[in-house]
């Protein structure tokens, strides 16, 4: 199972325990994924998208919680296909369906219903609790997430520019700072860093998921560091190898056109150091040297060797 699909089956099993918020949880499905049909007659009837199980297990638990109502998938009643999705009917008891409806606040007294173009009403996602439970439940139907292994990356993809807006200003109240875009005819809000998504996560209290997440951020960052490290070793090693190359190089130029007999002192016990060990550190090298010499006294020397190479070549 995906990283993104073991987050869903950990949200699925919390459902809110107070009323309001299992309405913002039921408010969330079907703004993502539901759709009331109205006949001629008036009567209604409630449709969701069946091709996530989780959501609609989710979304009957919380019908029988919040409003004692058992209901399955209707047979009798024909699907609705709307912008290329097919919605299936669960429930189309008048009664149970206008009182769903004006819980939800998405039918008024006077039976207009509230278009999903308006958004989510702002009394539904009041409460911290209940934004809570509208963000798990419309990740639930419509977010996804890469696999952390390879990238940061979460988003909610929503049919509606409203709707991701509604999203977005959800995730500013926890200080998750989620950016937007156009994607086709969706509207996308997402989230590409390690730690947002880390706090969305614990917003949404799918706390094993977190863990999970945060175990594999901290062995990708170790990684990281111990490749860093190693990288810059190996810089180190070669810019090494290459200078005592050069160095021995001109020690062996000016051994054979000028001669070490016609060396200073200091010079000549560098040249003859530096030959006998071609392939010690400067600090090394200052530790053969009698008297010592630090290593900017090696480095030193051996830059005073090369230059007198270069002026012998020429």
């Amino acid at each position: 199972m995906s990283f993104s699909g073991e987050v869903k089956e950990e949200l699925v099993k919390h459902t809110g325990s107070a009323r309001h918020c299992l309405l913002a949880e039921l408010a969330a499905i079907m703004t993502a994924c539901g759709y009331v049909s109205v006949a001629e007659n008036g009567e209604m009837a409630l449709f969701l998208q069946t091709e996530n199980e989780l959501v609609v297990r989710k979304c009957f638990t919380i019908l029988k919680k919040a409003f004692n109502i058992d209901t399955d998938i209707l047979v009798g009643v024909p699907d609705k296909h709307e912008n290329g999705r097919i919605y299936k009917p669960f429930l189309d008891q008048q009664r149970e369906v206008r009182s769903i409806l004006m819980a939800l606040r998405m039918l008024d007294e006077a039976g207009h219903l509230r278009k999903t173009e308006e958004g989510v009403n702002p009394m539904l996602v009041r409460n911290s609790c209940c934004k809570r439970a509208f963000l798990r439940d419309s990740f639930l139907c419509i977010g996804s997430m890469s696999d952390p292994r390879k990238s940061y990356h979460l988003e909610y993809v929503c049919s509606c520019e409203k709707h991701a807006e509604d999203l977005q200003g959800l995730l500013k109240t926890f200080d998750i700072e989620a950016k937007m875009v156009r994607r086709k005819k969706y509207f996308v809000v997402y989230l590409k860093e390690g730690s947002e998504i880390v706090d969305l996560l614990n917003v949404m209290e799918a706390h094993v998921s977190l863990m999970n997440l945060e175990n594999l951020r901290i062995y990708k960052e170790m990684r990281n560091s111990v490749n860093r490290r190693v990288n810059c070793e190996a810089a180190n090693i070669t810019k090494t190898v290459t200078a005592a190359s050069k160095q021995t190089e001109d020690i062996i130029y000016i051994q054979k056109h000028y001669g070490f007999n016609n060396l200073q002192d200091n010079l000549r016990q560098m040249a003859e150091v530096r030959l006998q060990y071609p392939e010690a550190t400067l600090q090394e090298l200052g530790h053969f040297l009698d008297p010592p010499v630090g290593k900017s006294g090696v480095n030193h020397r051996l830059r005073k060797l090369s230059e007198l190479a270069d002026r012998i070549r020429s």
